[in-house]
C-alpha cells in the first residue's frame, strides 16, 4: 500500500484543475467540466437529500425533490452567478438548493391559487421572488450548520471508502478492519496490544501502523476537499471548519 499523498500539481509547478476548479474555469460547458460536477453531484448527494427531509418532506418526496434538483442543476448548471476563483461547491450547493426550495413553494402556492403549473428553476431569474442565486459569504456564519455538519461526514465517509479500497488492493483488509476504529475513536476498550496479537503484530508494530493510517487519511481528506475548494489555498481552511463542525 503506497503511503505518498496524490499528486497536488503538475511537472511544471502548476496547480492542476480539480473537479470544482474544472466546472468554474468552463462553466461547466466543455465535456470534462460536465463529468465533474457530475462526479461532485453524485459525491454529495446525501447532504441535499438530508437538507431536504430537515425541511419537513416524507422521505419519498425528499428523494424525488433532490433527484429533481440535481437533474436540473446537471441540465442547466445553474452556474452565472459563482465567480472564478471564489465560493466553495459546498456553499453553492447549499445556495442552490434553497433557491430551489423557494421555487417549489412558489409552485406549491400557485397551485392552490388555482394559477396552474410553475417550473422550477435554479437559474438566475427563475420563478422564484428570488431574483438570483444566493451564495452564502465564506467569511459570514455558517448558512445551515446541519448541512455542513453532514457535508462533513460525507467528507471522512469518501475518505474512508478510499483508504479501505487502498488496503483492499494491498490484500490487507483485515489490517484495516482491525485498525479502523483508530481513525474514529470507536476502539470500545480494544486495545491495541489485542490488535497486534490478532494480526501477528507487536504493540510497537501497531503503533506504527495506526500513525501511518492517520497520516494517510489526513491526506485522502485534503485531498477529497480539494475537489471542492477554488484553490488549494482554501484547503487547510476549509479543513479547519470542517473539524470544527464535526466536534461542535
Amino acid at each position: 500500500m503506497t503511503t505518498d499523498p496524490p499528486p497536488a500539481s503538475t511537472p511544471g509547478g502548476q496547480f492542476a484543475p480539480t473537479r470544482w476548479t474544472q466546472v468554474l474555469l468552463a462553466r461547466g460547458e466543455s465535456l470534462e467540466a460536465q463529468a465533474a460536477l457530475s462526479e461532485l453531484c453524485a459525491a454529495y448527494w446525501q447532504p441535499v437529500f438530508s437538507f431536504i427531509r430537515r425541511e419537513g418532506r416524507d422521505e419519498d418526496t425528499a428523494r424525488d425533490l433532490t433527484q429533481e434538483f440535481f437533474a436540473r442543476l446537471l441540465a442547466g448548471h445553474g452556474l452565472a452567478t459563482v465567480e472564478p476563483g471564489r465560493g466553495r461547491f459546498r456553499s453553492f450547493l447549499l445556495g442552490a438548493v434553497k433557491h430551489f426550495l423557494a421555487d417549489a413553494r412558489a409552485r406549491a402556492g400557485a397551485v392552490k391559487r388555482g394559477g396552474g403549473e410553475a417550473v422550477l428553476s435554479i437559474e438566475r431569474g427563475g420563478t422564484s421572488t428570488t431574483t438570483e442565486l444566493q451564495i452564502p459569504d465564506p467569511a459570514g456564519p455558517p448558512a445551515d450548520a446541519s448541512f455542513d455538519r453532514e457535508w462533513a461526514q460525507t467528507v471522512v465517509a469518501r475518505a474512508i471508502e478510499v483508504l479501505a479500497t487502498e488496503f483492499r488492493a494491498a490484500d490487507k483488509a483485515a489490517w484495516f478492519d482491525r485498525l479502523k476504529p483508530w481513525l474514529l475513536g470507536q476502539c470500545d476498550g480494544f486495545s491495541q496490544a489485542d490488535a497486534g496479537r490478532e494480526l501477528g503484530l507487536s504493540e510497537g508494530a501497531v503503533k506504527v501502523a495506526i500513525h501511518r493510517l492517520r497520516k494517510r487519511f489526513r491526506e485522502l481528506v485534503k485531498a477529497e476537499i480539494a475537489q471542492t475548494v477554488p484553490d488549494p489555498a482554501d484547503v487547510q481552511e476549509e479543513l479547519r471548519y470542517l473539524v470544527e463542525v464535526l466536534v461542535s
